[in-house]
C-alpha cells in the first residue's frame, strides 16, 4: 500500500542533491539564454551579411534586394541588437575588468567589435567627411556582428560541454529511487525517500534499488554496486553487512535498518565531491589566468601600434582601423578559458562513473605527476579481515590451552583492533564456555598491544618486542616466529604473570587484485612502497606475494605520517599514500595525494584527496592514468587556445600586406578565434572515452 504522510520533525529531508540541482537549473538557464542570444544573433547576422554582399557581388550600385536593404542604416539597425543584447555580456565583463584596473578576454571582444561598430557608425552618420578626404565610405557592421555570433557559438558549445560533463552527476542523482517501502507496525508502507528517517526499517525486494544507506538485519542477497563503485561483480550481503543507497538488489528479499539519509548518504557525498572537483581550479588554470593578465594588455598595445603605423604609412584611417580590429579579434584567447575547466569537468565526471572520486581539481592534476605510491598493508593490500591460523602453547607455559584462550579472549574482547577480533573469534570457536572473566585495569598501547588484570592474573597480549620491553623473556619464541613470519603471519604473543605462555599466528588474506594492481602501478613507472606495523620478515613475505620490493616494516601508527614526510624530503615525491584506517588519516593528509579506500573509515576518507569507492586497489592505477590523460589533454587544449592567435597576430597586423597585398579580414580573424574554441571543446570531450583497464584476477 502507499500513503503520503506529512513530514515529521524527525525526518531528514534529502539535502544532499539540493546544491547540485540548483547548479543544474543555473546551467540550464544559462544554456537557454545563450541559445536564444545565438539564434537571434545568427538570424540578424545573416541578414547583415546579405546586405553587405550586394555591393561585393554586383558593384557599388547593385544590391541583392531593395536599395534600402543594403543601406548602412539598415545594417546599423540589424547589428545593434547583436552587439548590445546578444553580446552584452562581453561589454559588461570588459567594464567589470576595467573597474578592477585589469583586462581579460572580454576586453578584446568588446574592444574589437565596439571599435568596428563605432567606426561604421561614424561613416554612416558623416559619410561626407570621408568623401572630402578621398577615403572609401566602407562600413564594417558585418564584421562586428559575425565576431559576436561566432564567440557566442563558442560559449554555447562550452555551456553544452559543461552540461554533458555534469551528466555523471545527473545519472548519480537519478540512481536513487523516489520511494521506499518502510515498515510501519509490521506492515510495508511506501513513502517518499525524502521522508525516510534514521532507524527506519526498509524492505527491498528482488530487482529493486536500495533507497538509502543502512545495515542488513534480515535476509540475504547479492547486490550490484557498479553504479557507485565501478565494480560489475555483485556483492554478497548477509545480516550485519552494510548496504549502499542506489545499489541494485539482484536476488532475494531483505530488510535493513537505515543509518544514513539525505546529505549523509554515500550517494549524496559522492555527488557533492564531484561537484566540488568540477568547480575547483588547478595550478595550470591559475597559471593560464596569469598569462591572460599580461597577454591582453600586450595585444591591445600591438593593436594600437598597428593602427598608428599604418595610419602614418597610408594616411587611411579606415585601413588602419581595419588592422586594429583584426589584431584585437584574432588575438582573443577565448579558448584559453575553456582549455582547463572543460577537461577537468569531463575527467572528474568519468572518474565518478568508475568509482574514482577526486576531491579537487588539484588532486586530479597532482596524481599524474606521482613518483612514489605508499601502500598500507592491512585493508589496502589485504582484506582487512584477519584470522588465526596458528596457536602455539610454549613448553614452559603454566596455563592450559583452554585457560590461555579464555584469558586472552577476555582481555582482547575489550579491544577494537582487527587482530583482537580475530583472536576472540578463534577462542569462541575453540572454547565451549564463551563467558569470559572480568577485566580490570585495561590498557591499550598503540602499536604494541593490550594488558590488564583478568581473573587475578596479569595478562599481556602484544608484539614480541613489547613483551621484551616489559622484561618478559621472549627467547623461546625464536623457533616459532620464523615459520609463522615466512607464511606472512602477524605474531601476537601472550604473557601471564610475567611468563611467556603462547603465541598466535594471524593471517590477513590478500585481496584478489592486489598483485595485479601493484604490477599496473609499476608499469606506470611508479615506485611502490609497502608500509606495515608487522615484523619485517612477515611484512616482506606479504610484499613478495604481490611483487613489492621496498618494505618499511614495524612502523607504529603514529609514525606513518613521518615516513611519508621522509620520502618527500628525500626527493622521492610527489608521494601518494593509500590507506583505509583511522590511523592512516595523518599519513593521507601528509602525502601529496592521499588515496582512501571507500571501504575504510570516514576519517580516512575525509583526510584523502581521492576516494576509491569500491575499495579495489586497481583504482589507484586507474586514477593516475586518468590524471595523466587529463593533463595531456589540457596541454593540447592550451596549444589550440594559443596557436591560431599567436600565428595570426603578425598577419592581422599587416606584416604581409606590403608584399602581397593580402589583408586578414576581421571576419576571418573571428572565425579563426571561434575555431580555436571549437577545437578545445572537441578535444576535451575526447576524455569521455576513458575506460580504466580491467585487471586480471588470479586463477585458482
Amino acid at each position: 500500500m502507499a500513503i503520503d504522510p506529512k513530514p515529521s520533525p524527525c525526518c531528514h529531508q534529502d539535502s544532499g542533491p539540493a546544491p547540485v540541482e540548483a547548479m543544474e537549473r543555473e546551467l540550464a538557464q544559462e544554456r537557454t539564454l545563450l541559445r536564444r542570444q545565438f539564434t537571434l544573433a545568427a538570424v540578424l547576422t545573416s541578414l547583415v551579411l546579405l546586405a553587405s554582399l550586394g555591393p561585393m557581388v554586383g558593384g557599388h550600385h547593385r544590391t541583392l534586394g531593395p536599395p534600402w536593404f543594403s543601406s548602412p542604416w539598415t545594417q546599423l539597425l540589424l547589428t545593434t541588437p547583436v552587439l548590445f543584447w546578444c553580446g552584452r555580456s562581453f561589454f559588461t565583463g570588459a567594464w567589470s575588468a576595467l573597474r578592477r584596473h585589469s583586462a581579460d578576454m572580454n576586453t578584446l571582444v568588446a574592444a574589437g567589435t565596439g571599435i568596428a561598430w563605432l567606426t561604421s557608425l561614424l561613416v554612416t552618420v558623416f559619410p561626407q567627411v570621408l568623401v572630402a578626404e578621398g577615403l572609401p565610405v566602407d562600413v564594417y557592421y558585418e564584421t562586428a556582428a559575425v565576431i559576436i555570433t561566432l564567440v557566442l557559438l563558442g560559449r554555447l558549445l562550452e555551456a553544452r560541454a559543461r552540461g554533458q560533463t555534469s551528466e555523471a552527476i545527473r545519472r548519480l542523482l537519478q540512481l536513487q529511487p523516489p520511494t521506499a517501502r518502510v515498515l510501519r507496525q509490521g506492515q510495508p508502507v511506501q513513502i517518499p525517500v525524502a521522508l525516510v528517517a534514521v532507524g527506519d526499517q526498509i524492505v527491498v525486494r528482488p530487482g529493486e534499488k536500495v533507497p538509502v544507506d543502512g545495515v542488513l538485519e534480515e535476509g540475504q542477497s547479492w547486490v550490484e554496486e557498479a553504479m557507485l563503485t565501478g565494480e560489475a561483480t555483485p556483492v554478497a550481503k548477509a545480516v550485519g553487512d552494510p548496504v549502499i543507497g542506489a545499489s541494485l538488489n539482484r536476488s532475494g528479499s531483505f530488510t535493513f535498518r537505515v543509518t544514513r539519509v539525505g546529505g549523509d548518504t554515500v550517494l549524496a557525498q559522492i555527488v557533492e565531491l564531484v561537484r566540488q572537483a568540477q568547480s575547483s581550479r588547478t595550478q595550470v588554470q591559475r597559471l593560464a589566468d596569469q598569462v591572460v593578465g599580461w597577454f591582453v594588455p600586450v595585444v591591445i598595445a600591438l593593436a594600437v601600434s598597428a593602427f598608428v603605423v599604418w595610419f602614418l604609412i597610408s594616411g587611411n584611417a579606415v585601413l588602419a582601423m581595419l588592422f586594429l580590429v583584426s589584431v584585437l579579434v584574432i588575438a582573443c584567447p577565448c579558448a584559453l578559458g575553456l582549455a582547463t575547466p572543460t577537461s577537468i569537468m569531463v575527467a572528474s565526471g568519468k572518474g565518478a562513473e568508475n568509482g574514482l572520486i577526486f576531491r579537487s581539481a588539484e588532486a586530479l592534476e597532482t596524481a599524474g605527476s606521482l613518483r612514489t605510491v605508499v601502500l598500507d598493508k592491512t585493508g589496502t593490500l589485504t582484506l582487512g579481515q584477519p584470522e588465526v591460523t596458528d596457536f602455539e602453547r610454549l613448553p614452559a607455559a603454566r596455563q592450559s590451552g583452554d585457560a590461555l584462550l579464555a584469558l586472552t579472549a577476555a582481555l582482547e574482547s575489550r579491544s577494537e583492533h582487527p587482530l583482537a577480533e580475530a583472536i576472540v573469534a578463534y577462542a569462541r570457536s575453540r572454547c565451549q564456555d564463551g563467558a569470559w572473566a572480568a577485566v580490570q585495569d585495561f590498557e591499550a598501547v598503540a602499536g604494541r598491544g593490550v594488558r590488564g588484570q583478568v581473573g587475578g592474573h596479569s595478562v599481556v597480549v602484544g608484539t614480541p618486542r613489547w613483551l621484551a620491553e616489559l622484561a618478559i623473556d621472549t627467547a623461546p619464541l625464536a623457533a616459532l616466529m620464523a615459520p609463522l613470519e615466512a607464511k606472512a603471519c602477524s605474531v601476537a604473543t601472550v604473557g601471564v604473570d610475567g611468563n611467556l605462555e603462547a603465541c598466535f599466528g594471524i593471517s590477513d588474506p590478500l585481496k584478489p587484485t592486489s598483485a595485479a594492481a601493484v604490477a599496473a602501478l609499476r608499469r606506470l613507472g611508479l615506485q611502490v612502497v609497502m608500509l606495515s606495523g608487522d615484523a619485517r620478515r612477515s611484512a616482506e613475505a606479504v610484499a613478495a606475494q604481490v611483487g613489492i620490493v621496498r618494505v618499511i616494516a614495524e612502523v607504529r601508527p603514529a609514525d606513518k605520517a613521518a615516513v611519508v614526510r621522509q620520502l618527500q624530503e628525500q626527493g622521492e615525491g610527489p608521494v601518494a599514500m593509500v590507506g583505509d584506517g583511522i590511523n592512516d588519516a595523518p599519513a593521507l593528509a601528509q602525502a601529496d595525494v592521499g588515496i582512501a579506500m571507500g571501504t575504510g573509515t570516514d576519517v580516512a576518507i575525509a583526510a584523502s584527496d581521492i576516494t576509491l569507492i569500491s575499495g579495489n586497489l586497481a583504482g589507484v592505477a586507474a586514477a593516475i592514468d586518468l590524471s595523466r590523460q587529463t593533463m595531456a589533454n589540457i596541454r593540447q587544449n592550451l596549444f589550440f587556445a594559443f596557436a591560431y592567435n599567436v600565428a595570426g597576430i603578425p598577419i592581422a597586423a599587416g606584416l604581409l600586406f606590403p608584399l602581397t597585398g593580402w589583408l586578414l579580414s576581421p571576419m576571418i580573424a573571428g572565425a579563426a578565434m571561434a575555431f580555436s574554441s571549437v577545437s578545445v571543446v572537441s578535444n576535451a570531450l575526447r576524455l569521455r572515452r576513458f575506460r580504466p583497464a580491467r585487471l586480471p584476477l588470479p586463477t585458482t
